[in-house]
């Protein structure tokens, strides 16, 4: 099999611009980068991205990955990203049957900037079981105190979501862009370019909602722990209770909201209820 020709088209994810603050100084501030990125699978357009650009690659051949429109990272032979006509081209020896079908129909989803899925990805049954993975309340504290680290984009200039892949409290890869299921779809493209050592990863973590496209492109990867510091949606839960994903939201500080989670969360660090709280749940209980 001939070696994958693979472009290196990396930008930097944030420039510089002027800006004035409230005490009427002009600074200079970072921002977000946003490119937009047309993709061409075997000479057809499929879509185009706005991303920061950070991991156009991985980026693409992810975002492929989750749409069922690559069966297997072996049947990629050219995946190459050229920034002057803002196109990538990705050439693969073999396309879905039902490629048109699939093409014809668009789902607008929730996501950042309006996320788009094809065909009826939210509807199938057919994902492979997904592993029965445990998490304890200290391994949760502790992996989010480890992400703590990471966000240098969002840190530097804001307007970006984080997401990552973690083995219990260990963080294997993290990946920022201007929507989540960039994030989500870059880290898919780094696994099968082994681009990352995140095979074995057992938890997905995300700064943005637990909307149905997360939890789908998730179950697709074949991790069963999905953890957010932001909130769930009604479809989101389905999907979850549908394909064994146990959702752990609103995750901030020892804060969290989990759902799906019977028989897989160990509470071993309870904390001190607040004097408020405390009094409203003895209430409640009497």
């Amino acid at each position: 099999m001939p070696a994958l020709e693979l472009s290196r088209a990396r930008l930097p994810a944030t420039t510089d611009i002027d800006v004035v603050d409230e005490f009427g100084d002009t600074r200079r501030q970072a921002i977000a980068a946003e490119r937009a990125l047309t993709v061409y699978l075997n000479k057809r357009e499929i879509v185009t991205l706005m991303t920061l650009g950070d991991d156009p690659e991985a980026l693409v051949v992810g975002y492929l990955r989750n749409q069922g429109l690559l069966r297997a990272a072996a049947d990629l032979s050219v995946v190459q990203v050229d920034w002057e006509v803002e196109a990538a081209v990705v050439v693969t020896g073999h396309l879905p049957d039902d490629l048109e079908a699939r093409l014809s129909t668009r789902t607008v989803t929730t996501g950042c900037g309006q996320g788009t899925v094809f065909g009826k990805l939210l509807d199938q049954t057919d994902l492979t079981a997904l592993p029965d993975t445990r998490l304890n309340q200290t391994t949760l504290y502790q992996l989010l105190k480890n992400l703590n680290a990471y966000n240098e984009t969002y840190r530097s200039a804001g307007a970006v979501h984080g997401c990552a892949l973690c083995r219990q409290s260990d963080v294997l890869d993290f990946v920022e862009d201007v929507g989540r299921h960039n994030a989500v779809d870059t880290l898919a493209g780094r696994q099968w370019l082994q681009q990352a050592d995140s095979a074995d990863a057992d938890i997905f973590y995300t700064t943005g909602r637990l909307t149905s496209e997360m939890v789908l492109k998730v179950a697709q990867m074949g991790i069963s722990v999905l953890v957010s510091r932001s909130g769930v949606t009604q479809k989101g839960v389905e999907l979850a209770e549908r394909f064994g994903v146990m959702l752990i939201a609103r995750a901030k500080g020892k804060h969290f909201q989990a759902i799906n989670a019977a028989g897989r969360l160990t509470l071993d660090a309870i904390p001190p209820r607040p004097p408020r709280a405390r009094a409203a749940h003895q209430e409640a209980r009497s």
